[in-house]
């Protein structure tokens, strides 16, 4: 008797999930009666493009009829689910709420040899006993409106990818290129943001400061008018300023309160997190990068142990709505009351709308599953990124369905001729939501405590008048966070993407990020210009927001995919075959010259895909420099040029800084300027010795490994970078593998089978 036989005498039915991390919370609250199993992520996919016959997985001829395959190492997971659904009475299919979530259970659907009345779609936003029972209770078909949607994506992507890199292949003569829908466009945002930096003019201006007091107590007030006018950046040079300077400095008589104004405003709690502004929040606030704060909402989503038990401890993280159900209100609320007082809750609940078209309302903001778990009551359960995450979410909530703040605001105008100054200040009165998500309370206060008590009609004296020079400034470089709010805006991407967009476009080496800004590297800079220039309608924002559209209204029933797909097509094929006709090869001109020969430097590619400048004067001149030392000679940061580490020298013990040199990085001594090179530790120790640390190395023809750092003593080496994390299967260590088909945490051992999916596919 299998094992599927024996527990088939217990267990009738049978919940396939993604995770083996959901999978536990979820056993713990569906109990015995049910078998839960995980796919692992995504088992069937477009299968890889056929050089030969240059079929992309799709029938362009057949109304573009998919033919998915399982992916490579899932036949093992397919094998066992199809075990246990044979002796299931039911089968539920608990796939992530979403596009990509219903595609999922749809590709499990299409693997099981079962009847279809023994399968249903199960959906809930957070891993609650009651979410959880009432999907399972409430069970619905697979939306095949969502999956043709999620379909069609798919397809689409593959198609601008796998057309327009060869392109790029043949202008710039580097195969590891490609060229995406989306990945793309957001590489034109921020080589367009370089542009707009490199062509800013700065422009002088001054402002001019004043200390005044009135009955011993001094406050500043900033010049804000001129014979009525608003000044806004109007006096050019210093010589105006001195003027000003001069006048209010030798004014005969005290300054004029000519108008005081008061006003109490309530502040307003804002909505609590969707996808996007969680991204942004955990970045400004916890400097996490987009990728990061997704993967550390994954594991808060899909369950953490408290007390013993796995519990779900946030809503579903990909979402672009800010609805609350009325069960989470009422949570809050009581808990709001009870630990702050009934003036703290609002008159009436709290209701948010997302003033933007195409929001996903199928499921609700970003929150914690059970608002009575505060931070600190569970913090020694969370590691340190996951408690920071967990109270960024859990205060952000909170404080939506809190009360206004009542803050008391004050403007007050002091003349002296035709001179206008402006004092203002504002004190909270009642914090309100403050309370819980905002720290500023206390400045505020004693802002308010620098200026006396003023009235119309007051006199003040004058102590001191200064200008200060100003320049205005260029618009920032965007971050991972203010792109995520760029492509929002002009609703690209959703919130399921945007991480895999900002992952793809540097790990192209398209753009690199310094000092947390995103920097395009120059060719990055090339691939886009050559795709702009030639490739207008696939560039355009317009374009890639009308097609997200597009996708929103398949899935809504509004639009057919495979007649979506073709109005695409046409044009398109159109448009890359009479660029492929005429495409010619691009030189890709760095703004550096030879420090050997002084001809201009050449971005050039290795066989092993890495960019490197290359004299142009080659074969007669072999000079080559690294791209990334280039790199760390223009950061402004000092950081870069000589980061100080934690290892000591060897020969005089003085401290050791990192540098950055034409060969790569090292570390050098400050004191004695010992020199040795520099070794990445993973922090992972080593499972056969147990005494040393696997660190990354190079093998004789330039790859990557990863191997014990007590070598030749121990041999223990990897292909993949390890996780640090211990296989949930075999107890071996998990590493992270990169493949066409997505990004991978697999199990290191080859008997184990154990592999889940934490990035998608990228883009071409």
């Amino acid at each position: 008797m299998t094992v599927a036989e024996k527990k088939s005498k217990k267990e009738k039915a049978l919940v396939i999930v993604e995770s083996p991390a959901k999978s536990k919370t979820i056993k713990k609250i569906l109990g015995d009666g049910f078998q839960i199993e995980a796919s692992f992520g995504h088992i069937r996919n477009l299968p890889l493009k056929d050089p030969k016959t240059d079929n992309l997985g799709f029938d362009v001829n057949n109304n573009f009829e998919p033919k998915f395959e399982i992916i490579q190492g899932k036949q093992k997971v397919v094998t066992k689910l199809n075990d246990l659904a044979k002796h299931s009475d039911k089968i539920y299919l608990a796939a992530d709420p979403d596009r990509e979530g219903e595609a999922i259970a749809w590709h499990v659907r299409q693997v099981l040899k079962v009847p279809d009345d023994k399968i249903y779609r199960i959906v809930f936003n957070e891993i609650t006993p009651k979410a959880v029972k009432h999907s399972v209770e409430n069970p619905r078909p697979i939306d095949m409106d969502m999956v043709q949607a999620q379909q069609t994506r798919q397809i689409l992507d593959k198609l601008v990818g796998f057309k327009l890199s060869p392109v790029l292949w043949k202008q710039i003569g580097n195969r590891n290129l490609s060229a995406g829908r989306v990945q793309s466009v957001a590489l034109r945002m921020i080589c367009e943001r370089e542009e707009e930096i490199e062509a800013f003019v700065p422009q002088e201006y001054w402002s001019i400061h004043a200390l005044l007091s009135k009955d011993d107590k001094s406050f500043e007030a900033e010049l804000s008018k001129i014979k009525g006018k608003a000044v806004d950046k109007n006096i050019p040079n210093a010589e105006e300023a001195q003027k000003i300077v001069d006048f209010l400095k030798n004014y005969p008589q005290d300054f004029d309160v000519t108008k005081v104004t008061k006003k109490t405003t309530k502040r307003k709690p804002t909505a609590p997190f969707i996808t996007s502004t969680l991204q942004r929040a955990a970045s400004s606030k916890l400097g996490f990068g987009v990728q990061k704060t997704m993967q550390v909402a994954q594991k808060l989503y899909e369950g953490m142990e408290i007390d013993g038990n796995p519990v779900g401890l946030i809503t579903y993280m990909r979402t672009d709505s800010v609805r609350v159900s009325d069960d989470a209100q009422a949570m809050a609320k009581d808990f709001i009351t009870t630990n702050y007082g009934d003036k703290y809750y609002p008159e009436k609940a709290n209701n948010y709308v997302k003033g933007k078209q195409n929001v996903q309302d199928a499921h609700e903001a970003i929150r914690p599953s059970y608002p009575d778990k505060t931070p600190d009551s569970i913090k020694q359960y969370l590691d340190n990124d996951q408690y920071k995450l967990y109270k960024l979410i859990w205060e952000k909530f909170m404080s939506s369905q809190m009360a206004p703040a009542d803050v008391a605001n004050k403007t007050v105008e002091i003349t002296a001729g035709d001179y206008t100054l402006r004092a203002g200040t504002s004190k909270v009165m009642f914090d309100g939501f403050l309370k819980v998500y905002n720290d500023a309370d206390e400045e505020e206060q004693q802002a308010e405590a620098k200026i006396p008590d003023l009235e119309q009609g007051d006199k003040v004296k004058c102590q001191k008048v200064e200008p200060k020079q100003h320049f205005t400034q260029p618009p920032p470089r965007y971050n991972e966070a203010s792109l995520v709010k760029a492509l929002e805006e002009h609703g690209i991407g959703r919130p399921s993407t945007y991480a895999t967009i900002i992952t793809v476009i540097q790990t192209r080496k398209y753009v690199e990020k310094r000092d947390k800004a995103l920097h395009p590297t120059l060719l990055g800079r090339t691939v886009c210009k050559q795709l702009v220039s030639q490739f207008a309608d696939i560039m355009d924002y317009k374009f890639t927001a009308g097609m997200e559209a597009k996708l929103d209204q398949i899935a809504e029933k509004k639009l057919i995919w495979n007649v979506v797909l073709k109005d695409f097509y046409t044009p398109f094929m159109e448009e890359v075959n009479a660029v492929m006709k005429t495409a010619e090869r691009v030189v890709i001109e760095s703004d550096k010259l030879c420090p050997n020969c002084g001809k201009k430097m050449l971005v050039r590619t290795s066989r092993t895909g890495n960019q490197f400048l290359g004299c142009s004067g080659y074969p007669e001149c072999k000079t080559t420099i690294s791209i990334n030392y280039l790199n760390e000679l223009d950061s402004d940061s000092e950081e870069n040029q000589a980061q100080v580490v934690e290892e000591k020298c060897e020969k005089c013990n003085g401290d050791m800084v990192m540098k950055t040199g034409p060969y790569g990085k090292y570390l050098e001594c400050v004191e004695c300027k010992n020199r040795k090179k520099y070794i990445r530790s993973t922090g992972v120790k080593c499972p056969k010795c147990g005494e040393g640390e696997i660190i990354e190395k190079k093998s004789k023809s330039g790859k990557v490994f990863f191997g014990c750092n007590k070598y030749p003593d121990c041999s223990f080496a990897l292909w993949d970078e390890p996780t640090g994390e211990k296989c949930p299967e075999c107890g071996e260590l998990l590493v992270k593998r990169v493949t066409k088909n997505g990004t991978f945490e697999s199990c290191s051992a080859r008997t184990c089978s154990y592999k889940k999916q934490i990035e998608e596919p990228q883009e071409g």
